[in-house]
């Protein structure tokens, strides 16, 4: 998938489901579950039990999404996550030499930023978009809306607090996209198994995120 058609299934989509799972076979009944519920777009976090392998038994379980990696710190993370056939990929930070690979390779990418001076430099660099982590400790949707007047032409996703209530917010406040990753799975339902309940709470989301507007 390239960064312009999977900008464009962002586009559609509006949300992407973080995984952080303990086990493979549970990471695997996350993602089916939020797939269940609308979603098409699913992070497994790098510092997952053996991320690699959790990539392609969802690739394999849900040839339908698009699968990728987040919480990449190191470039060799960054290449291994490829090589696992993460379709994007995630940072927490701005490394500019993560960015520029992801571009030879033509592979998605969107770092973390926060202020306008570091979002301006990954776009700039040649992010697909720009992540704005951690947003509740700047104002939340506020924040986002006052980017919009300088910073308008580049997409954000917002993520380290988004939840299900407010998540609309940040789309009518200019994100293109929003991530989510305790919100879509209460421990409780993760422990007892009831994947129904995660399933619901991703419709939820995915009804919410279609309805709002910038």
């Amino acid at each position: 998938m390239t960064p312009g058609s999977w900008l464009t299934l962002l586009q559609q989509q509006k949300g992407i489901a973080v995984i952080r799972a303990s086990q493979i076979e549970v990471g695997v009944k996350m993602a089916q579950a939020v797939a269940a519920g609308g979603m098409r777009l699913i992070e497994v976090t790098w510092n997952s039990p053996d991320p690699a392998k959790l990539i392609h038994h969802l690739h394999q379980a849900l040839p339908h999404c698009s699968i990728g990696a987040g919480t990449l710190l190191t470039l060799p993370e960054f290449q291994a996550a490829i090589d696992a056939g993460a379709e994007f990929l995630f940072s927490p930070h701005l490394d500019r030499a993560m960015i520029e690979g992801a571009v030879r390779q033509r592979v998605p990418v969107i770092p973390g930023a926060l202020s306008p001076t570091e979002i301006v430099t990954a776009w700039q660099a040649g992010a697909t978009c720009v992540k704005v982590f951690p947003i509740d400790a700047v104002g939340g949707a506020a924040y986002i809306r006052h980017l919009q007047g300088p910073l308008g032409q580049i997409p954000l996703i917002p993520t380290g607090g988004v939840t299900l209530e407010n998540a609309s917010q940040f789309i009518q406040a200019g994100a293109v996209a929003v991530g989510l990753s305790g919100q879509l799975f209460p421990q409780q339902a993760i422990r007892s198994g009831d994947w129904q309940i995660i399933r619901d709470r991703a419709a939820q989301l995915m009804q919410q995120l279609t309805q709002a507007q910038p």
